[in-house]
């Protein structure tokens, strides 16, 4: 592919990834799964009317759960590869959906500085090679007691063979789920245990994607025994910032 990226450091995508991020499966058991347990995992009640931002966007297939689920005043979608921010176009106007859409490499958001309520970043993280300098962004957009919607894949299911031989990412930065959760932590960020799950679903498993289970053969072991393959998290920014 030709495309000229938004992003000097983008991992370009498989053919087959990006054919599966706009697969049924990816929208009804991926994208409308973690939408929904990230909205179980806030404390408060929900910004009314918000200004939410999709950072990594990607074919714009979260847009309408997005939608159902926050009610925001105005969605903004953000990707660093041209083509997918052209597929979500097509897929908001679709759907009948008001978005805009920005250019954008994470590291470096063209959004102003705490304009936005809700900031929902899905498995887009792990595919950053400058995560610190994102996370330091994602926490300059966002207003005073604005949250981080975060949702990530762990180094554990990322460097399967299975995973490794079907998409792309850039191997050297993927972290553990306490990793991630302490960046947020060191950032600034404010969350507790009730504002974090640690989802099990059968796309996320390293060996056999969960098919002994679902045939009866072994139960699933529970938190604190296994290594976690997926981590949700709500994230508040503090109303008095205490960032570095």
């Amino acid at each position: 592919m030709s495309t000229q990226y938004l992003s000097k450091n983008y991992v370009e995508e498989t053919k087959f990834g990006f054919w599966f991020l706009r697969s049924h499966t990816w929208q009804h058991h991926v994208l409308r799964v973690a939408i929904n347990d990230l909205r179980s995992l806030f404390s408060e009640p929900l910004p009314v009317a918000p200004v939410l931002l999709d950072a990594g966007c990607g074919q714009g297939k979260s847009f309408q759960y997005l939608q159902h689920v926050f009610a925001p005043q105005r969605l903004i979608g953000l990707d660093a590869d041209p083509h997918s921010l052209e597929l979500s176009k097509t897929e908001a106007a679709r759907q009948g959906l008001a978005i805009e859409l920005i250019g954008s490499d994470c590291a470096t958001l063209e959004v102003p500085d705490e304009s936005v309520d809700i900031l929902f970043c899905h498995q887009t993280f792990h595919h950053l090679v400058e995560q610190h300098r994102a996370l330091k962004e994602f926490y300059r957009v966002l207003k005073p007691g604005g949250y981080l919607l975060f949702a990530e894949s762990t180094e554990a299911y990322i460097d399967t063979w299975v995973i490794r031989w079907l998409f792309r990412h850039p191997m050297h930065v993927q972290k553990s789920a306490e990793e991630y959760l302490e960046m947020l932590r060191e950032q600034g960020f404010e969350f507790g245990p009730q504002n974090v799950s640690y989802p099990y679903l059968w796309w996320s498993r390293s060996s056999d994607f969960g098919l002994l289970e679902r045939w009866g053969l072994r139960n699933p072991p529970p938190v604190g025994q296994r290594e976690e393959t997926l981590v949700n998290c709500v994230a508040r920014k503090p109303f008095v910032s205490a960032a570095p």
